[in-house]
């Protein structure tokens, strides 16, 4: 097997030399060829560098899979067309990838949505899952080809300054993703312990039970991954439960999911559509699951085991989302059923006779003597399903959010620390790292618990979602970008329909994704010198996606942009990683015909 040349005609600081390489395992290789101008090519010509393809990291600095991987039973029965017992191999990273279509942060644009919407955008819940199952593809099988996750690649493939960039974007997304897991478990403690505990003090539970957990993996891979499997488990029973003693309507929730239509839908509902494609769809999330999928031991040097984990991962990502899908659905339907035109007075009268009334009284309050329509959050959603259904279903409810938080926190804080090896190439110890990450996310939402009202808290979620909406295109673009290069996946680039549909779904998502930001900026009514601001933030922010989109049409093959003077020296990384001469240099390359078996043997004891 060969390594691709433009990655490795310079050995980077923090790379591993040639004998711990060779001692690393099936994952390594060396790059074979000679340059153009050199003169005839010599049958035995010895690869000049040896790189860890796996990271430049040593294995004791790597988070979440440095232990251990899981390996991948072998059965090299011809007739066996689908193992499930591969498959169980293979399950564990989409499952965890879908914590974060499962975050508080969605949770309450689900509700938010049942509550001004009904069953009427269903259909926009179901696409944008299918769309990010899409994307979680590209993302797993750039990890499973080239053994590097997507920071690791932006590591190579990206100037130093629009590295750096990227790492600040998706921290930006992360820290936003995080304030809002977090206060959502906050605001489940403060469900559960009848208010005993503050949102503040929520917050710090939160922290202390992340680093328990977090600590769990040097108890096993696997046992880590059932955890996560345990709290999805959690989150589909007490979500159930919550659909079962509601009972909607099943004709109108099918009619609203596979009729793609809204009749009598204001600007309000079409923003909340286009929040809930902005909260599906996470930037860090791509990030997250490339580096998931590296946690199995697959021999890239055989194009057929690649090719089989890239099935399998994709089966498995694709009953991870409609998992998700499901919980998603159980809680728009509640809330549509049961929330659905409602006034604030509405919610009182039902609540009168219930023991959380003097609670309601304080929450559900207008300006408009209780006959404005409610303006739902994760709290007032637990109280409003207390006052329906009775103390259990509110507790269950904040049993539910408690899973969806404390989990998401834990995936958030894999994503941190695979950016922050990934982009800065950091060799931290992991309870630093952990340290880091943690903090840069806590510290601002303590802050907000702690001065804020509960109120304010939950009015945070928009803002935040139309930040991380803003990120979306620093992952969707370098995933589509890599993925497509043929000096990067070799035999598995992203074929012309694949390149095509990923494009052109990405530029759906992000231009609403962008028209969300906007009517979110209008909403806040900025003007003067903030106003500015936010105009010249605008400016660079569309001539840095132009950049990434230049460097993505690049890495598609594009020969005018490859050979502009401009693009070699402000855009491509300094060893030109796609020239035409190693487009078949990869990492699962298959010997052509000037290829002996000489020569491969000769690359491969070398």
């Amino acid at each position: 097997m060969s390594l691709n040349e433009g990655y490795h005609n310079k050995i980077e600081p923090g790379a591993g030399s040639a004998g711990d390489d060779q001692a690393s395992g099936s994952g390594n290789g060396s790059a074979r060829g000679s340059t153009a101008g050199d003169g005839p090519s010599h049958s035995t010509q010895m690869h000049q560098q040896m790189l860890n393809e796996t990271t430049y990291l040593k294995p004791s600095k790597q988070a979440y899979f440095s232990d251990e991987k899981v390996l991948i039973p072998d059965d090299d029965r011809t007739n066996i067309g689908f193992s499930f017992r591969k498959l169980w191999a293979f399950t564990g990273p989409g499952f965890l990838m879908s914590i974060a279509y499962l975050d508080p942060g969605n949770i309450e644009s689900d509700l938010q949505s049942g509550a001004a919407a009904k069953y009427k955008i269903l259909w926009v819940l179901l696409w944008a899952t299918v769309l990010g199952l899409l994307m979680q593809r590209l993302a797993a099988r750039l990890g499973v080809v080239t053994g590097l996750h997507l920071a690791e690649m932006c590591y190579r493939q990206y100037k130093r300054l629009p590295r750096w960039i990227l790492w600040i974007m998706i921290e930006i997304a992360i820290i936003g993703s995080d304030m809002q897991e977090v206060i959502g478990t906050a605001i489940a403690i403060y469900l559960l312990s009848n208010k005993v505990v503050p949102l503040w003090g929520g917050v710090l539970i939160t922290i202390v039970d992340t680093f328990t957990f977090l600590f769990l993996d040097k108890y096993g891979l696997r046992k880590l991954e059932f955890l996560f499997g345990f709290l999805i488990t959690v989150m589909a029973v007490t979500f159930g439960y919550e659909y079962i003693v509601s009972a909607p309507n099943q004709g109108d929730v099918m009619k609203g999911m596979f009729i793609p239509w809204c009749s009598d839908c204001n600007s309000d509902v079409l923003l909340q559509a286009v929040g809930v494609v902005g909260a599906v769809i996470m930037p860090h999330n791509l990030y997250l699951h490339s580096a998931l999928v590296k946690s199995r031991d697959v021999d890239r040097r055989q194009p057929k085991k690649v090719s089989e984990a890239n099935f399998y991962f994709f089966i498995e990502a694709s009953i991870a989302l409609f998992v998700s899908f499901i919980i998603n659905l159980f809680v728009v339907a509640v809330f549509a059923h049961g929330m659905y035109g409602k006034t604030n007075q509405d919610v009182l009268d039902i609540c009168a006779n219930q023991t959380m009334y003097e609670d309601a009284k304080l929450s559900f309050t207008d300006n408009n003597h209780g006959n404005d329509i409610i303006n739902a959050d994760l709290y007032k959603g637990g109280l409003f399903l207390g006052c329906t259904f009775g103390a259990a279903a509110m507790y269950i409810w904040g049993v539910g959010i408690l899973a969806a938080g404390q989990s998401s926190t834990m995936t958030g804080t894999y994503a941190g620390q695979f950016s922050m090896e990934g982009f800065l190439n950091l060799q931290w110890p992991r309870w630093c790292r952990v340290l880091v990450t943690r903090c840069i996310a806590i510290i601002p939402t303590f802050c907000l618990a702690m001065f804020s009202k509960m109120e304010d808290l939950t009015n945070m979620n928009d803002i935040l979602n139309a930040v991380m909406s803003l990120q979306l295109p620093f992952a969707a673009i370098p995933t589509i970008a890599f993925t497509s290069s043929a000096a990067i996946m070799g035999e598995f680039v992203n074929g012309l329909g694949n390149k095509i549909v990923s494009i052109l779904l990405t530029i759906v998502v992000i231009g609403v994704n962008l028209y969300f930001v906007v009517a979110q900026v209008e909403a806040l009514n900025i003007e003067g010198g903030l106003l500015a601001l936010v105009c010249i933030f605008a400016v660079l922010y569309i001539l840095f996606n132009i950049y990434l989109v230049i460097h993505m049409a690049a890495c598609m093959g594009n020969k005018r942009l490859m050979n502009s003077r401009w693009v070699q020296r402000f855009v491509l990384p300094s060893q030109n990683s796609f020239s035409i001469k190693n487009a078949n240099s990869t990492y699962a390359r298959i010997a052509t015909n000037a290829d002996t078996d000489a020569d491969i043997m000769d690359g491969e004891d070398a």
